[in-house]
């Protein structure tokens, strides 16, 4: 369990945050500005606030009431920033092994190349790998620190959506295998569908809501990122893998196509599916190319300031969301209790919202 209670004067406003976390990883999400960074680098010991408390596992690394502030190297956390950060004049060996010369041994070096696919790297220095490697080698050293915690402050950000893709797997691996709470910062919806075990949503340095990443991505008047960030995540089985380079999951019953996803029969994923994608229908579609058909029951019809409407939808497959404008959810007939079906395009789930639950 992590507990982080801060508050710090910051340009423009307080930072006056509180929340509890779980094992697993935990996302700060929220716009730029909102004082993620603040956070971690205040849990992390780079920032000391005007007042707080932090403890980690029920060790203590921080009490302005009690007068305890551990320095940084007596935190025992591992920190992946946004770029790698190696060091230029050491190999990708001697980068993995730095954290031990504080910490002694931790983590199994062996296990951890393996983890992060990093055999064929030892003996390079920084300036010969991609930016996707250096931030596979920047988790390993941070894993092999030893440490009680993991801090990642938007380590894809500097990437481009393929090294991104390159790299989520990774943070999956560390989420399921490392048994070390993570607290990461996003604001990308597409990070917390595929990563978080918890979500906690930032503001103006205050907390607006935590909960699960379905809880939050679900609800647009706290979805930092706005309306077009809001969508469902469903829980799904890989059954086939068809020759026309479409993957077949299983979804409560109900079978759903996505683009191929290199998984085998019997691996379980997290689908996100973005609410504008989504389109309900009243009756069962013939004659269209959509391949994804759930049937389902009309939940609850949300109306927004402007001329849209969130249609949430309980299907076999989970809570759906679809995004309509209020004229389509009145000419439909769209209310609480309505029987629809919700049309999906294959094509329409990209492929960094899949991942492993």
């Amino acid at each position: 369990m992590i507990e982080v209670a801060l508050r710090h004067a910051l340009p423009g406003f307080t930072l006056d945050a509180a929340f509890e976390a779980p094992a697993g990883v935990t996302v700060l999400f929220g716009r730029s500005g909102s004082g993620k960074t603040s956070v971690i680098n205040a849990v992390a010991g780079l920032m000391r606030p005007d007042a707080g408390r932090v403890v980690v596992d029920g060790r203590v690394l921080a009490d302005s009431t009690r007068g305890i502030w551990l320095p940084p190297h007596r935190r025992r956390l591992g920190y992946i920033f946004q770029e790698g950060r190696l060091f230029p004049h050491l190999t990708v060996r001697q980068n993995l092994l730095y954290g031990r010369w504080f910490n002694g041994p931790g983590a199994d070096l062996t296990r951890v190349v393996e983890m992060l696919g990093l055999g064929a790297l030892l003996s390079r220095r920084p300036a010969a790998l991609s930016g996707g490697e250096k931030q596979r080698v920047a988790i390993g050293r941070a894993l092999l620190a030893r440490p009680g915690l993991i801090l990642a402050d938007e380590p894809l950000a500097a990437l481009d959506e393929a090294r991104k893709a390159e790299i989520l797997p990774y943070f999956e691996r560390l989420r399921d295998e490392a048994q070390c709470p993570i607290l990461y910062v996003s604001h990308s919806a597409a990070e917390v569908a595929r990563l978080a075990t918890s979500v906690v949503v930032l503001q103006a340095g205050r907390v607006i809501r935590q909960g699960s990443a379905d809880a939050v991505l679900a609800d647009p008047a706290v979805t930092p990122t706005g309306v077009r960030a809001v969508g469902a995540i469903l829980t799904a089985r890989v059954t086939r893998q068809h020759a026309d380079g479409l993957t077949e999951l299983d979804a409560g019953g109900v079978p759903l196509f996505l683009p191929a996803v290199a998984q085998p029969p019997g691996a379980v994923l997290r689908v996100r599916i973005a609410a504008q994608e989504v389109i309900p229908a009243r009756h069962r579609p013939e004659g269209l190319s959509a391949l994804n058909i759930l049937p389902g029951t009309v939940d609850t019809v949300r109306e927004g300031d402007g001329p849209g409407a969130m249609v949430s939808l309980d299907t076999p497959a989970g809570r759906v969301l679809a995004r309509v404008t209020q004229r389509s959810a009145q000419t439909l007939g769209l209310a609480p209790g309505v029987t629809c079906y919700a049309v999906i395009k294959s094509v329409a789930i990209a492929r960094e919202d899949v991942g492993g639950a």
